[in-house]
């Protein structure tokens, strides 16, 4: 795999998922047709008909660029190493996605369901607490609930989708998508200087961990795809008034390998600050991921052992923190 950070422009398919708001069969069957071929092909799509306000994606955006703003006082004060449910701040380079590769040039902030410290699932369960909360960040709070809130119903309907592309009844994943452990991430990617560290890049080459990423773009280039069969990077730029979705570790598992759960990575070269907002929405901590018999040809076995959706993401942060 190169390292030169220049690309061709993708050419992913754009998914009009609106028919999963609406009642109409055939329109549901034409669009899992779509979005099965997007799943075999790379896993990787965008999606338009999302029925998401633009209003609210510009309040996200404007308190995100508000947060990174802040002093680097501030932004510790809610640093996430302060919080057993991996709430908060990420400074700059706490992260390293690419193994092998120098720590991320990206800062992030992580927000979950907000579940009170005394709550018995804040107690024993992965990834669940109170969140933290930012000083001096106008309506901060309420603009990211209420995204985070619309953000979990888009992922169940895509969910639904997934279902419906694999011949599956629409509700299949009505159980994966029950208290689903879900992370909305703010992340802002400065400039990538012009004589980088070597592989130093704003996001190291990864897969996801978990069901499906819903991310928001700005309108900065940056997020590159691994086109495996060209063997080449592509860039998949934004394209106002969608989202791009692709699948995680937990779909590939699910479906072995049938659909794809594909690297990725940033590299900003924009010359300009960049901002992005994915939510990794990984569903019930206590679903049983097992190969689908829907997935499995005569003779096949499945690749992957079963597993439950919190121990794999247990051992996949264990590994990308170590």
């Amino acid at each position: 795999m190169t390292e030169q950070y220049g690309a061709q422009a993708a050419n992913l398919p754009v998914i009009d998922i609106s028919p999963m708001r609406g009642s109409s069969a055939q329109g549901k069957a034409a669009m899992a047709a779509t979005l099965r071929d997007a799943c075999e092909q790379s896993g990787f799509f965008y999606v338009s008909g999302h029925g998401i306000e633009p209003a609210l994606i510009e309040q996200v955006f404007a308190a995100s660029k508000q947060f990174f703003g802040l002093p680097m006082t501030d932004k510790l004060a809610v640093d996430k190493a302060q919080s057993k449910a991996n709430r908060g701040y990420e400074p700059l380079r706490g992260q390293t996605l690419e193994v092998g590769a120098p720590p991320d040039l990206k800062e992030g902030f992580y927000i979950g369901e907000e579940v009170p410290a005394d709550d018995p699932r804040a107690l024993t369960r992965f990834n669940m607490g109170p969140n933290q909360w930012p000083q001096g960040v106008t309506d901060f709070r309420p603009a990211m609930e209420q995204y985070y809130a619309a953000m979990t119903e888009l992922s169940a309907k895509i969910m639904a989708a997934l279902a419906l592309s694999l011949n599956l009844p629409e509700d299949f994943f009505a159980d994966f998508c029950e208290q689903p452990l879900c992370t909305l991430r703010l992340l802002h990617y400065p400039p990538q200087p012009g004589n980088p560290e070597p592989g130093e890049k704003g996001c190291g080459a990864h897969t996801d961990f978990g069901g499906i990423t819903v991310l928001l773009l700005d309108d900065k280039p940056g997020l590159q795809v691994w086109d495996a069969k060209g063997e080449r990077w592509i860039d998949a730029n934004p394209i106002p008034g969608t989202f791009v979705v692709n699948l995680g570790d937990m779909i590939a598992r699910w479906t072995n390998d049938r659909y794809r759960s594909t690297l990725h990575r940033v590299v900003n070269t924009s010359g300009a600050e960049r901002y992005s907002v994915p939510f990794f929405y990984s569903g019930n901590p206590d679903h049983e991921v097992r190969c689908l018999p829907v997935c499995l040809q005569p003779g096949d076995a499945p690749r992957y052992p079963v597993t439950t959706v919190e121990a794999h993401l247990q051992e996949m942060y264990r590994r990308t923190y170590a």
